[in-house]
């Protein structure tokens, strides 16, 4: 009978053992904290675009990495001007076509919203990772 009590004892020694160790590795790792999301405007400043030209590319990358965008258009990049406090170009259009013609933007393959949507490359994108500045 002893024998019966003593390893029944080993066993509750034994769980009371894990539930402390699963206890103490608990506090013993930080949680998680919640991250905060970059607003357009943060992003934009930290970018540096010289231009309205490399404003309208840091929008579309904002875009598409911050806010899962698919693709966007002239109206998207409307907002974002204003949603990041920047004074609108008067022709939206006019930056995204130079930024097609630098290789920064294509057309995407549907429209959005009934207007023409565009994407960036992966040139622009690398572009605005490198805070403008080509890779030598």
């Amino acid at each position: 009978m002893p024998d019966e009590v003593t390893m029944e004892i080993k066993k509750k020694l034994e769980e009371h053992e894990k539930r402390i160790s699963k206890l103490e590795s608990s506090f013993q790792t930080k949680p998680e904290v919640g991250k905060k999301e970059t607003s357009i405007k943060e992003f934009i400043l930290s970018k540096k675009p010289k231009d309205d030209l490399q404003k309208t590319l840091a929008i579309g990358y904002y875009f598409e990495k911050h806010e899962a965008f698919f693709s966007f258009n002239a109206k998207d990049l409307e907002e974002g001007f204003r949603a990041a406090k920047e004074k609108i170009p008067k022709n939206i259009n006019d930056k995204v076509i130079k930024n097609i013609e630098k290789g920064h933007i294509m057309e995407a393959k549907e429209k959005k919203n009934n207007l023409k949507a565009w994407i960036l490359t992966n040139t622009g994108e690398e572009f605005v990772e490198n805070d403008f500045k080509k890779e030598k």
